[in-house]
């Protein structure tokens, strides 16, 4: 397998932005054509609030110019019904759509916490809709590291990122010139048909006044082997193993420690 085994562990400075999960089934007409008013009802303790759209992409917690050169929605079809349902504060998200069901989040802390929002909802689409199989699992990380953030102004990328990672970041001849990077690759995680999409790169953070750039690591960790549908979260499970290991691998120790983690 990839990636060396390392420590499972919370950072107290997450820089987690965003985290989904997405499974995509054969197409349920049942889903366009008829309000998930059963569905809410079962949910709507934890997802008080209803959105419902049409044709729209859903995007995610990109910067803007980084979204342009990856892409920057979760894999939906225009002209479907969306339906959205959010937890009371807003920070949690439960998407249904004719063919796939999604949760994301903004405020990820552990995977324990992640799996018990979304485990209910998996439940209850189950119970409700009966997909056939999953056709595709997707459990997506948006890492963003800002230096100033992490009071790590004065030290270069180079001594953040791993060599593997930094890339041209590392050259000292140009890398206090580089304003904006941007590297994908796909990296094969095991015979079952999981793959990881790795984009990564330096962008022009907008937002933070304090520090022009920040580092974003985006990994995508996916299988479109159809799975039964009562194997998905033990899927998942093996998804998460890995994506601390990569995180890992992209990080030194130096930006480990100050990212404060604490083991499990």
């Amino acid at each position: 397998m990839p990636f060396p085994d390392s420590p499972r562990v919370i950072y107290n400075k997450n820089p987690l932005t965003e985290v989904i999960c997405q499974l995509t089934f054969p197409a349920i007409l049942r889903i366009d054509k008829e309000s998930p008013s059963e569905y809410q009802e079962k949910l709507r303790e934890d997802y008080p609030f209803f959105v419902e759209q049409q044709g729209a992409n859903l995007k995610l917690n990109f910067p803007k110019e980084f979204a342009e050169v990856i892409g920057n929605a979760l894999p939906i079809r225009s002209g479907r019904a969306i339906y959205q349902f959010l937890s009371s504060d807003k920070k949690w998200k439960i998407t249904l759509t004719r063919e796939s069901l999604a949760i994301s989040t903004v405020s990820y802390k552990s995977w324990e916490e992640f799996k018990q929002h979304f485990e209910k909802p998996l439940s209850v689409f189950i119970e409700e809709y009966k997909p056939a199989f999953f056709s595709r699992i997707g459990l997506r990380y948006v890492d963003i590291i800002n230096k100033s953030k992490l009071n790590l102004q004065d030290v270069s990328w180079s001594e953040l990122l791993k060599p593997s990672i930094a890339g041209e970041l590392s050259d000292s001849n140009i890398a206090e010139r580089i304003t904006h990077c941007v590297n994908q690759l796909t990296i094969s995680l095991d015979d079952e048909g999981g793959v990881i999409l790795l984009n990564h790169g330096l962008f022009d953070d907008n937002s933070n006044e304090s520090e022009k750039f920040a580092y974003l690591i985006d990994s995508d960790f996916s299988t479109e082997q159809k799975t039964e549908v009562q194997n998905a979260i033990e899927r998942l499970d093996y998804f998460n193993k890995y994506s601390g290991r990569l995180f890992r691998w992209c990080i030194t120790e130096k930006l480990h420690d100050a990212l404060e983690p604490q083991s499990l």
